[in-house]
């Protein structure tokens, strides 16, 4: 079996003050256990993760974010987003395969926000494993309806939208073409092909970004066994997150009613 892959990379680009990130994979804060080799592997979309590479990275230098992420934990990826816009770099994120959730939210922290041909968008109300009594669930109800109402005003800052458009939008649940997220201001551009100014986007001048020279980054790499065990991870490293996160919104309702 392939060793494990990396589910975001940091790769500088120091001739260039040109610095690469990828967020490929479920944003958590927890690691993952590689069953390949039986080791705990650290979480590389934790906003801690993010924190230390971004701290490497110089105020004037370029930060390229890549993204094909069906999202994850809402506290990591809020908390992801706001390092990114803090940060002085000039920031251009891709969509190279889905941006869902809140890996959707991340990408508006980006200066400049591009789709490519054959993605997609999702934008949907948050949701949660809740579990106690009536008290417990209308309280995380009540917790859940603001934190939606905070993450919506990311989306109207870059988008333009009225807070009115974007829930009815975000009820839909709907999976939105790169035209559609151009219409309504979630991205700047759909790229159409490489750009042919860049010679590191050429697999011929940049063999590490050639798949056929490096199958372990290459996300289609995997052989079908493999590629049903990894959706079986995904799916359970996000549940496993939801629960997480809804053990933190009962501490805080109860730390309230106590107060």
């Amino acid at each position: 079996m392939n060793r494990a892959k990396m589910m975001m990379r940091f790769e500088p680009h120091m001739e260039k003050n040109i610095f690469k990130l990828f967020i490929y994979d479920t944003v958590t804060k927890e690691g993952t256990f590689d069953w390949s080799t039986w080791e705990a592997v650290n979480s590389k979309t934790s906003a801690q993760y993010f924190a230390d590479q971004l701290s490497q990275i110089p105020d004037n230098a370029e930060i390229e974010l890549y993204i094909n992420s069906n999202g994850g934990s809402v506290s990591e990826g809020v908390a992801i987003y706001n390092q990114l816009k803090r940060h002085p770099a000039q920031k251009t994120g891709y969509v190279d395969g889905i941006a869902y959730s809140v890996a959707s939210l991340i990408l508006q922290a980006c200066d400049k926000r591009i789709m490519g041909l054959g993605t997609s968008m999702l934008v949907h109300e948050m949701w949660v494993e809740v579990a106690g009594n009536a008290r417990m669930l209308r309280s995380a109800a009540d917790d859940l309806d603001n934190w939606m109402k905070a993450n919506r005003k990311v989306y109207m800052e870059r988008s333009g939208m009225s807070e009115e458009e974007l829930i009815a939008l975000m009820n839909e649940e709907r999976i939105l073409t790169p035209e559609e997220c151009l219409s309504m201001g979630f991205i700047d551009e759909i790229s159409e092909k490489l750009s042919k100014d860049d010679p590191d986007d050429d697999p011929e001048n940049n063999p590490e970004d050639d798949p056929e020279d490096n199958p372990d980054d290459d996300p289609d790499g995997d052989s079908p066994q493999e590629h049903v065990l990894k959706n079986i991870k995904q799916y359970f490293d996000m549940r496993e997150s939801l629960i997480k996160s809804t053990h933190q919104m009962t501490d805080v309702s109860r730390r309230r009613k106590k107060n």
